[in-house]
């Protein structure tokens, strides 16, 4: 476990913790505004998704936090700011508690777990991976802090995140640096615009796209096409699990 080398807690947690109460409009004011561009009118704010767990053998990965996920980590940091925990230990509470929540992480088990990724992973269900073997798994986002377009979550298709400057800058400034710090794991990219942003940093030689499982749909409830795209893209999908699993070295610490 370990924070990512990115990370901007330090400079960010006292005036998390100084907040009278971590509301909307506390959330979304000037000290938290990481950039903006007026231009294609997007935001960035800070939230702290930093925990990197450098164990893990699973990541995966969104487009960037909504703003359901920031008020969560702002609560829990807040929440936490009478404890002696170690930073790191605090940003490992927020990864706990803010990722893929409610009917998307079940969407997301039911699926992983029909591709038989937990035989692989020598457990029962992918459910285990938010619960008894958290070890395993990274999640996060190629775009690491909150961003919003015209003042709402943004999907990662407008505008498009890699021919956009700022967010093409992000990208290259996270994912590929947590990755530095992992051997070789499984990447579990939700939905198409996450696979074009990976596919971007496979172009630059960031990262291996023989580790991507390329075809997963995004999991959310209101994504109406994951049941045909997940069924259309299944059979490839196992393949490309069965051909990771047999050509990268998997730790015994998994059993």
């Amino acid at each position: 476990m370990s924070i990512a080398t990115y990370s901007n807690f330090n400079h960010y947690k006292a005036t998390i913790q100084s907040l009278p109460s971590p509301t909307q409009e506390a959330l979304l004011d000037e000290p938290f505004l990481l950039e903006k561009d007026p231009k294609k009118k997007l935001e960035i704010y800070y939230a702290p998704f930093e925990h990197l767990n450098t164990n893990a053998k699973v990541v995966i990965v969104g487009i960037t936090p909504g703003f359901h996920q920031m008020k969560k980590s702002f609560e829990t940091v807040w929440n936490l700011r009478e404890s002696t925990l170690t930073d790191d230990k605090i940003l490992h509470e927020v990864k706990k508690n803010s990722s893929f929540e409610g009917p998307m992480r079940k969407n997301l088990i039911t699926m992983l777990d029909e591709l038989n990724l937990p035989a692989h992973l020598g457990i029962t269900s992918t459910s285990e991976l938010f619960g008894s073997h958290s070890h395993l798994v990274q999640t996060t986002s190629v775009l690491p802090y909150p961003v919003f377009y015209n003042g709402k979550n943004y999907s990662g298709s407008t505008p498009n995140i890699v021919k956009t400057d700022l967010l093409r800058d992000y990208i290259l400034q996270s994912f590929p640096k947590e990755l530095e710090h992992m051997d070789n794991p499984l990447i579990v990219p939700l939905g198409v615009n996450v696979s074009k942003a990976l596919a971007y940093l496979s172009e630059q030689g960031l990262i291996d796209s023989t580790c991507i499982l390329d075809g997963f749909p995004h999991p959310s409830g209101g994504n109406g096409h994951r049941h045909r795209q997940f069924a259309e893209n299944k059979e490839e999908m196992m393949a490309k699990l069965n051909f990771y699993f047999s050509n990268f070295e998997i730790s015994s610490t998994m059993k």
